[in-house]
C-alpha cells in the first residue's frame, strides 16, 4: 500500500501534461487523497520524492549507456591516445582527468594498484582540463610529452604534485623525467593539441561527465574517485559482459 501511495504521488508529476484530462471534481479528490495520505504518514513523501529520483538516476545511467556505444570509437579505439598498461588487455578502463583535480591524485594510487593486479587491462588517458589556466598549460606539456614518449612518466609526476603546475614547476617536473623541455614548451603551442583537448572536451560533455576524474569502464561511467575494490568489481562486471 506504501509504494502504491508512493506512485499514486508521483503521478500527478507524470501526467502534468495531460492535466486538463481530469474534470474539476477529479483534481479535488485526488487532492483529497494526497492530503489524508501525507496527514496519516508523512513518511510516504520521502518514499516517492526517493522513487522520483531513483527513476531519474535510472534514465541518467541509460542515457550514458547508449552516449558511450556511439562513441566506442574515439573512447576506446584511438591510436592517438596516451595508454598505460597492457595495449592488448580484454578490459580497457577510459579516464578523463584533469591534472590539478584533488581528486584524481585521490584516485591515482587505486589505478597504479591496479594495473599492477591485473595484467590484462588497459587504461587510456583523457586530458579534460576543466579547472583553470594551469589545468591547460598542464594538459598541453602531457600531449607534448608524449612525442617524446615520456607521457606516462609525467602523468605520474603531477598527479603527485602538491603544488601548484606553474610553468616554472612544470619545466622542473619535465626534466626531472628526462623531457626536452626546449622542445616540450615549443610543441606544447602546437594547434593539434589544443584540438585534441577540444576533443577531449566535446566528448566529455557528450557523455553526461560533470567533473573529474571520470571512468568509463565497459558500458559504465563511474564519477568520482573509487577504491581499488570497487574499480576490481567494475573491471570484474566489464570482464564478465564481454
Amino acid at each position: 500500500m506504501r509504494r502504491i501511495l508512493a506512485c499514486f504521488l508521483l503521478l500527478p508529476i507524470a501526467l502534468a501534461a495531460h492535466a486538463q484530462g481530469f474534470t474539476p471534481e477529479q483534481r479535488a479528490e485526488i487532492v483529497q487523497i494526497l492530503r489524508h495520505a501525507l496527514r496519516e504518514d508523512p513518511s510516504i513523501l520521502r518514499e516517492a520524492l526517493g522513487e522520483l529520483e531513483s527513476a531519474e538516476q535510472r534514465a541518467r545511467s541509460e542515457a550514458q549507456r547508449l552516449a558511450i556505444q556511439r562513441n566506442a570509437d574515439v573512447l576506446f579505439r584511438d591510436a592517438a591516445d596516451p595508454e598505460k598498461g597492457n595495449p592488448r588487455g580484454d578490459v580497457t578502463i577510459v579516464e578523463f582527468f584533469d591534472a590539478r583535480c584533488g581528486y584524481c591524485k585521490q584516485l591515482q594510487p587505486a589505478m597504479e594498484a591496479l594495473l599492477r593486479r591485473d595484467a590484462n587491462l588497459r587504461v587510456v588517458l583523457k586530458d579534460l582540463p576543466i579547472l583553470g589556466p594551469n589545468s591547460v598549460l598542464s594538459s598541453r606539456a602531457l600531449l607534448a610529452a608524449q612525442r617524446q614518449g615520456r607521457y606516462a612518466q609525467l602523468h605520474e609526476a603531477l598527479l603527485a604534485l602538491r603544488v601548484e603546475p606553474t610553468e616554472q614547476v612544470l619545466r622542473q617536473q619535465a626534466e626531472r623525467v628526462g623531457l626536452d623541455w626546449a622542445r616540450l614548451r615549443r610543441e606544447m603551442e602546437d594547434p593539434a593539441i589544443a584540438r585534441r583537448i577540444d576533443q577531449n572536451l566535446r566528448l566529455a560533455q557528450q557523455l553526461g561527465i560533470e567533473g573529474t576524474p571520470a571512468l568509463v569502464i565497459g558500458t559504465t561511467l563511474v564519477p568520482g574517485a573509487v577504491d581499488l575494490p570497487t574499480l576490481e568489481r567494475l573491471v570484474a562486471e566489464a570482464r564478465a559482459a564481454r
